[in-house]
């Protein structure tokens, strides 16, 4: 079926024309306990404006019966994921029937069938427009109205909504039960939902709330290994936002649902969705627990900006995820032991959106959406990034207390309504007393990356295509290395405006701009401060200062005016003496990630050894431990590194430590078959099988490479979370690039025939872009492709961000 993206143009006139007062949608599941027939039946009951005037309904489904009014309606109209409405009265019922059986792809629905135990489970994700894909609707935000749920489902399987089931009965015909929910509040459409299937429940209540978490049954022992520390986080993050935002969640129940082969999660009202790739299969190590704790908070955040209050369109996509983002690592900070995540989230993820927004695909953070498909092809860093970075510079910039000031005024006058931009914004500027105007037209419609550099005392700012620069209040912390310790000096705040800022600072030889992390920004230091930080980084005694030298040396790779080496050094001095939790995960991973992708070819196996030989120093540390030794499985080198891993995988009590040591030795050439289907068969995760694909995918092996890419292009049996990213870059290897470089160009080739919903696309339109195996040849091919209109246009962006990147390390293995 070829489906209609719906236009700004055609939802405003649409809004002005209806209003909607409520949906009544009948769910019949039980065609998918053996099949793939999904049907609803959906009742409107919508008023016009104008009595006469005609409208379309969004229904991607097999319509077989549609009435307004009672008279029937001719469904053989319907075309393209739309349902003409001639004729409208002042007040209207419309009922319509319909299913579907592409229940298999993940657009909007997915049915998936455990390998472990055969068993069925179902959930929907109606982002942005796939509400349409499972009951007719109007499908656009501003539409808001109360939903109201009966499902019928097999007798085995529970169902989960949007609230707690008023009523759970027998079917009256069928091995079947009738689940009947409450009417939501006024929502958006693609924030509600309907999953099923045979799961497992826990329910907590505590301060007033139901709390409910699910999962397969394959994965119950994994729920209740973590539970303690989900209801902990749900309990803090629910009390944090409702006093921060002076308006708690007002519904007693609150359910997390954990579910196959989602890729990411979904902030549904009172029922997020993850996928339960986040229920990490052995025992998580403090970066995996702050990723979780990050997803469980940003899906809750979503609860107030997002579902109470919603976009207008989907122009401010951006806010509602950077937003929610934001509240996220504020809320760690402020309610969780994740006290130190700011320093987190500037040495492990803020490097994605310099990367972006240095780079062609460099877009604003606001710009138009002329319809609903490219609204999701900026579904990206920009987005999530640096969109929260730049609500981190306006905290800094008008001040907490202003900003949570704003924040309660706009929930309170807007709840349960829809928003644009300028509403917040009107908000902030009550609360600061500021004009804030043209703050938000520097940081939200102009692209690209400042890059701040400090000249002799001046603060110089360059910009992207000769724009103005932007607004900046930063800090700088100045240090004296005249002894064996650093000494710290001195820590000044300044707002930057204009292209030179005159500054007072103290003398000290060690100067860290942007100190603290406030702004968005590139930062260049002075010659003798950029030496000194990478010589001295384990003397800095505040984590958010060590994450700084760590995240300016990527932005300097990223600006060719540092080596992979000195990089990799620095950080390798820096692991040898990390206490802190919050950063020991991150600087293994970009230190792993220099030496293995950017380093040149010669030097790589240099600098991995001398990682490893780093790493084992911190396998006795019990904080440090489980990620020193996947570190340690990553870039084993010698003798001496092996038997550190034997010793441990002897005494471990799961195989995750045995996997990775095959996936490097199959990496180096050592592959043995009845290894890895010893592993296979002594597996309990029901997604085991991907942990031997990646040891296939490690493979100097043409054949090898050939089964994984199958798995990923032909049969897509990937299952989508963060791991596939790391599928990804283990067949990409930099030591086997002549191998893989035919791979390269079907690379290309493979994006115009992509399958299945957005969240899952995506995933693989990052993980297979070859990063570390790409070479000039295929540099120049992907540029061109960037610009070939055939191709989704999120294909486009993310090929322009990948092949900036993949230049800039070709570029750095000569320096």
């Amino acid at each position: 079926m070829t489906l209609s993206t719906l236009t700004q143009s055609e939802a405003a006139r649409r809004s002005a024309l209806v209003e909607v007062q409520r949906y009544d949608i009948a769910v019949d599941m039980t065609g998918l306990l053996e099949g793939d027939r999904f049907a609803s039946v959906s009742t409107v009951t919508f008023t016009c404006a104008e009595p006469g005037a005609s409208t379309f309904v969004d229904v991607a489904m097999d319509v077989s019966r549609a009435t307004l009014n009672g008279a029937e309606l001719d469904v053989s109209t319907a075309a393209d994921g739309r349902l003409p409405l001639p004729a409208l009265a002042a007040e209207n019922v419309l009922v319509v029937e319909a299913s579907t059986t592409n229940t298999g792809t993940g657009e909007g629905i997915l049915r998936t069938v455990d390998p472990t135990d055969d068993l069925v489970y179902v959930w929907t994700s109606l982002e942005p427009d796939e509400a349409r894909r499972v009951w007719a609707c109007f499908d656009q935000p501003d539409l808001k109205a109360p939903h109201r749920f009966v499902v019928t489902a097999p007798s085995s399987w529970l169902v989960t909504s949007n609230g707690a089931p008023e009523s759970v009965v027998d079917a009256e015909a069928a091995d079947a039960r009738v689940w009947t929910f409450p009417d939501t509040p006024r929502l958006s459409t693609y924030v509600v939902v309907v999953n099923a299937g045979p799961f497992h429940e826990v329910r907590r209540r505590h301060d007033g709330y139901d709390l409910g978490f699910y999962c397969r049954q394959s994965l119950v022992a994994v729920l209740e290994r973590d539970l303690d520390e989900l209801v902990t986080l749900t309990r803090q993050g629910l009390a944090f936002f409702g006093e921060r935002f002076g308006y708690p969640f007002p519904q007693e129940r609150y359910d997390q649902v954990f579910v196959p082969n989602l890729g990411g999660a979904m902030e549904n009202w009172g029922c997020v969705t993850y996928g339960d790739g986040q229920l990490f299969r052995t025992p998580p190590t403090h970066a995996q627990r702050a990723l979780r704790a990050e997803f469980v908070l940003h899906e809750m955040a979503h609860m107030w900006f997002g579902d109470l209050v919603t976009m207008q369109w989907w122009d401010d996509l951006w806010l509602n995820e950077a937003f929610a983002s934001w509240a996220a690592n504020w809320g760690m900070v402020g309610a969780t032991a994740f006290t130190e995540q700011w320093a987190t989230f500037l040495a492990a993820a803020k490097r994605s959106a310099y990367e972006m927004d240095m780079s062609p695909a460099r877009h604003p953070i606001r710009s138009d959406v002329p319809d609903v498909s490219t609204a999701m092809s900026n579904f990206d860093a920009i987005t999530y990034v640096k969109g929260q970075s730049v609500l981190h510079q306006l905290v800094a910039y008008i001040g907490e207390d202003a900003f949570v000031k704003g924040l309660r005024d706009y929930f309170s006058r807007y709840a349960f309504t829809n928003t644009r931009l300028d509403d917040l914004m009107d908000c902030y500027s009550r609360a600061s007393g500021r004009d804030l105007s043209a703050w938000t037209a520097a940081w939200l419609d102009e692209a690209g990356t400042d890059v701040i550099s400090l000249e002799g005392d001046e603060l110089v700012v360059e910009t992207t295509d000769g724009q103005e620069p932007r607004p900046h209040r930063l800090d700088i912390a100045v240090f004296d290395t005249t002894g064996d310790d650093l000494v710290p000096v001195a820590r000044s705040s300044h707002e930057v405006g204009g292209r030179r800022t005159p500054v007072d600072l103290p003398d000290g030889e060690l100067r860290l701009l942007n100190a603290g992390d406030h702004t968005f920004a590139a930062v260049k230091p002075d010659p003798a401060s950029l030496e000194l930080m990478l010589a001295r980084i384990q003397q800095l005694e505040d984590p958010l200062d060590r994450a700084l030298v760590s995240a300016t040396a990527g932005q300097l790779l990223l600006l060719g005016d540092v080596a992979p080496r000195d990089v990799a050094a620095a950080l390798t001095r820096a692991l040898a003496t990390e206490t802190s939790p919050a950063l020991i995960e991150p600087f293994l991973g970009q230190a792993l990630q220099v030496a293995d992708r950017w380093a040149p070819a010669e030097e790589s196996p240099g600098l991995l050894r001398e990682l490893a030989d780093a790493v084992t120093g911190l396998v006795e540390l019990p904080d440090a431990r489980q990620a020193a030794l996947r570190t340690l499985a990553a870039s084993a080198s010698t003798d001496e590194h092996w038997a550190v891993l034997e010793a441990a995988a002897d005494q471990a009590t799961d195989l995750d430590l045995a996997w990775r040591m095959a996936v490097r030795r199959a990496e180096l050439g050592d592959y043995d078959e009845d290894r890895v289907a010893r592993l296979l068969e002594a597996d309990p995760d029901p997604d085991a099988g991907m942990r031997r694909l990646a040891v296939l995918a490690a493979r100097p092996d043409r054949e090898a490479k050939e089964e994984v890419w199958k798995a990923f292009f032909v049969d897509y049996a990937v299952p989508a979370s963060r791991e596939t990213l790391v599928l990804g870059s283990t067949f990409w290897r930099p030591g086997q690039a002549e191998l893989l470089a035919p791979f390269t160009h079907r690379y290309l080739e493979e994006l115009h025939t992509l399958k299945g919903g957005l969240l899952n696309q995506g995933l693989t339109i990052r993980a297979m872009y070859p990063l570390g195996a790409g070479d000039e040849t295929f540099l120049a091919a992907a540029e061109e492709a960037a610009d070939d209109p055939s191709l989704m246009a999120y294909a486009r962006n993310q090929l322009r961000a990948n092949s900036f990147v993949l230049g800039r390390i070709l570029q750095a293995r000569r320096l």
